[in-house]
């Protein structure tokens, strides 16, 4: 099972809980002091191959890598992403032409490398595949008083549209397509959110569930697994959020 983002947050979470089950990994990710830390953590039975997602060589180097490894992919997680402010990204009428590229660049070009190479070894396996996609609640429910980064926000729609569209086409070769929309979640990309005592006063009540808080990393493993193993064969081209409630609430100032 492939992860490309799975060095750190959601991804590594998710590593942990799939390597607790005796899933073999493959694992891509970016940042040194993160790579270190998962390399520890999941051990060398672990693939863990460090570059850019957003670089078409570097992610084909990577399944080849796992292909020899492995022999064969069966999965795909795709994580990797990540905020736009500081290159740009805001509100429309400060939005820069960087902000706006580079968060597509990180959000949707590199989960289009990965799908793309994760779909053409199911094709050549003619085995079928799973691919879970990470969106964002921001996808569909938005909230401008403290999150109006909104190339981030047509982004992470676009991963949702791009997903159903694949998991139609490819319905017929037993390949399903899945996403997962979380809210606010405690990871290195969302620090500047989490140590605003504001913005966490205003997740206790529009993330209510569990006394109101933000996500952990462990609360969308479980779903992660569902969809990456057989007890999802059945499920394809559909959003699950894992978001503590913040699609259906308002949410106090």
């Amino acid at each position: 099972m492939v992860i490309v983002g799975g060095t750190a947050g959601i991804g590594l979470s998710a590593a942990l809980a799939l390597k607790e089950i005796g899933v073999s990994l493959a694992v891509f990710g970016r940042d040194d002091d993160f790579f270190t830390k998962a390399t520890a953590l999941l051990g060398p039975e672990t693939l863990l191959i460090k570059g850019d997602a957003s670089a078409q060589n570097e992610i084909e180097s990577f399944f080849n890598h796992v292909i020899n490894r492995f022999g064969k992919i069966n999965a795909l997680y795709h994580v990797a992403g990540g905020s736009g402010r500081r290159f740009g990204d805001g509100p429309l009428h400060e939005l820069s032409l960087e902000g706006w590229n580079k968060t597509f660049e990180m959000n949707l070009t590199s989960l289009m490398l990965s799908n793309q190479m994760a779909v053409k070894h199911f094709l050549k396996q003619q085995s079928g595949g799973q691919i879970l996609n990470l969106a964002s609640v921001l996808a569909y429910s938005p909230s401008p008083h403290f999150f109006s980064t909104h190339a981030y926000a047509a982004a992470k729609s676009a991963v949702i549209g791009f997903s159903k569209s694949l998991a139609a086409y490819y319905a017929k070769d037993n390949i399903t397509i899945n996403v997962l929309a979380p809210g606010l979640v405690e990871t290195p990309m969302a620090q500047r959110a989490a140590q605003d005592p504001t913005i966490i006063r205003f997740i206790q009540s529009k993330q209510p569930l569990d006394g109101g808080r933000i996500a952990y990393s462990e609360d969308l493993s479980q779903a992660a697994i569902y969809f990456l193993t057989s007890a999802s064969s059945f499920v394809t081209g559909q959003v699950l959020a894992v978001d503590g409630g913040w699609s259906v609430t308002e949410g106090q100032l």
